[in-house]
């Protein structure tokens, strides 16, 4: 298997293209995960009996194949960004409802409870207490649910999407494996470059764990 280099340099423009529309889609997607998944998190702590129902039920739509939640959207959203990025978010929520109850769940009791014998309103609390404390985890699921939504984007290729993923059906419909390795080889990039700066973000909005260490 050979590459073509100057297929790769006559197209370095749709390259870059694809690449940025393949991230777009990517973040996106873990952004509304996170928008849907924190109040559920809180929910699903302080409510105990809604926890089961609450991940029993972001376990079955990530039970489902990626391409089925594509076709079930396509008769609400059509053949557009907005049908992509819902899928994404969907399959997102498994694993950002789960960090963040889990990271809420790690918070000491004894803390939460000087916090309320200071006065501290519950909402407050919440907002600087419980959930900066359980940013670790928190962080180490949006790391997951990102590298996980850069490699799921090209399956939005059926739906006429898909990033990179359109480097993939191009490839193999003309025999030609240039494009498939370069779209493997971004995709892998893109995941890898994502997962350092995430890392790099909660080294930053952590600093407590490097005094602890």
């Amino acid at each position: 298997m050979t590459i073509d280099w100057s297929w790769i340099g006559d197209h370095t423009d749709d390259l870059t293209t694809l690449t940025v529309s393949h991230l777009q889609a990517a973040l996106s997607a873990v952004f509304f995960g996170l928008l849907i998944s924190l109040p559920l998190a809180v929910v699903a702590h302080r409510i105990r009996p809604l926890r089961g129902v609450l991940l029993g039920l972001s376990n079955v739509l990530f039970t489902i194949p990626s391409i089925a939640v594509f076709v079930l959207l396509l008769p609400v959203s059509g053949l557009t960004r907005t049908t992509t990025v819902v899928g994404l978010t969907i399959y997102t929520l498994v694993v950002l409802l789960r960090n963040t109850v889990e990271g809420l769940d790690s918070v000491p009791a004894k803390t939460k409870e000087a916090a309320k014998a200071m006065g501290t309103r519950p909402l407050r609390a919440l907002l600087t207490v419980e959930l900066p404390l359980a940013l670790p985890v928190i962080m180490a699921g949006v790391r997951i649910a990102t590298v996980m939504s850069i490699s799921l984007v090209s399956v939005a290729t059926y739906i006429g999407d898909g990033g990179l993923g359109q480097l993939f059906t191009d490839g193999f419909q003309r025999n030609f494996p240039t494009p498939v390795i370069a779209g493997v080889v971004l995709t892998l990039l893109l995941a890898l470059v994502a997962d350092a700066l995430l890392v790099a973000v909660q080294y930053v909005l952590t600093p407590w764990t490097r005094r602890r260490a």
